[in-house]
């Protein structure tokens, strides 16, 4: 009988017992690592046609026993597509380093556009601007696919003059649609003569409006 009682005394405090332990070791909810961003910088050329870039990453790779690491090396490949902007964000989940009771850190890369010695992008369009001096230019207008150039030389001749051609449908292409592509803008920086004397300058008007 006291053996029996003594037996079920016990009950309460294994009862116990059993509770505490599931409240201090209870599943344990996992927690994802902050994003990882890096820049991602490619030319007008490679924003224009596409591309393929492979980067390489090392990073913490969990071994067989789940809590010691190894760092190893691992490519990721991401394919450019025509008209990507800046500010475009490519993804790799959960990419980042490995360890015990975490969720990898995703990956992010960011396009940033590098500068062009010769265009400059917006949105879509592309702006050229071309100095040219005022004996290479054979006429008063002109035209390319659809663009117009038009000026007439103002009085009295500033250092030089813009005008541009707009050509439609040759600019960067569209992300949402390759097929389709925004605007090329020329600008002709004409320059003209720093010295000329009055009859040189007049016989230059004449030759300009006739």
């Amino acid at each position: 009988m006291s053996s029996s009682r003594c037996h079920r005394a016990l009950r309460p405090h294994q009862q116990e017992f059993h509770s505490s332990a599931t409240r201090q070791w209870g599943p344990v909810r996992l927690k994802q690592d902050p994003p990882i961003e890096r820049d991602l910088y490619l030319s007008l050329e490679d924003l224009f046609f596409g591309c393929t870039k492979k980067i390489k990453i090392s990073r913490r790779v969990l071994n067989e026993d789940g809590y010691s690491s190894t760092i190893k090396d691992k490519i990721l490949t991401i394919d450019v597509k025509p008209g990507w902007r800046q500010g475009t964000r490519i993804t790799f989940e959960k990419e980042g380093d490995q360890g015990p009771n975490i969720i990898p850190a995703d990956i992010i890369f960011i396009v940033k556009e590098k500068l062009h010695p010769r265009f400059r992008r917006e949105n879509d369009n592309l702006f050229f601007v071309n100095s040219i001096p005022l004996g290479k230019v054979s006429g008063h207008s002109g035209g390319a696919k659809g663009g117009q150039i038009t000026w007439a030389p103002p009085t009295p001749l500033p250092p030089s003059i813009i005008t541009y051609i707009n050509v439609p449908g040759e600019g960067m292409p569209l992300p949402e649609d390759p097929t389709k592509k925004g605007d090329l803008f020329i600008y002709f920086d004409i320059q003209f003569p720093t010295r000329l004397t009055p009859q040189k300058k007049q016989m230059l008007r004449q030759a300009l409006l006739t």
